[in-house]
């Protein structure tokens, strides 16, 4: 399959699930918005997290992602690299270390439109596992 950054333009729906083995489990549900800029796409995901046993609240975050060849690079919204991937696998990794912890991400795009992101990150303070559902929103 060969994505490229346009196929990811467009509204989808979000769910997540968050494992931690330090802290309560979560689960994010929301929409995930690419948006064409200058420069490439704007990811904003919004929604409701809700923690096990502690009620929720309104969560966002803001990444930019980049056409860089034949790969994406995603960013962190003040352009910090955060990092890259290769959409034209149907399974593809990539990792992050923001010390002292690790961030592994695992894309799966086998079952594309629908295409899910599976991040561990482990370090001193840290030991979890965030699995996010990506689907087109229908409007």
């Amino acid at each position: 399959m060969l994505l490229a950054l346009g196929d990811f333009e467009g509204v989808w729906r979000l769910e997540r699930r968050i494992i931690d083995a330090l802290g309560p489990d979560a689960v994010f549900t929301g929409t995930a918005g690419f948006t064409r800029d200058t420069e490439g796409l704007i990811l904003h995901e919004a929604g409701r997290l809700e923690l096990t046993g502690q009620g929720g609240f309104q969560a966002e975050r803001r990444y930019l992602w980049r056409q860089a060849g034949a790969m994406i690079a995603v960013l962190f919204a003040d352009g910090r690299d955060f990092h890259r991937f290769d959409p034209g696998q149907g399974l593809t990794t990539a990792d992050h270390w923001c010390d002292p912890d690790t961030y592994k991400v695992r894309y799966d795009f086998a079952g594309w439109p629908v295409w899910q992101a599976e991040w561990r990150v482990t370090g001193p303070r840290k030991d979890y596992v965030m699995h996010s559902v990506y689907r087109r929103d229908p409007l």
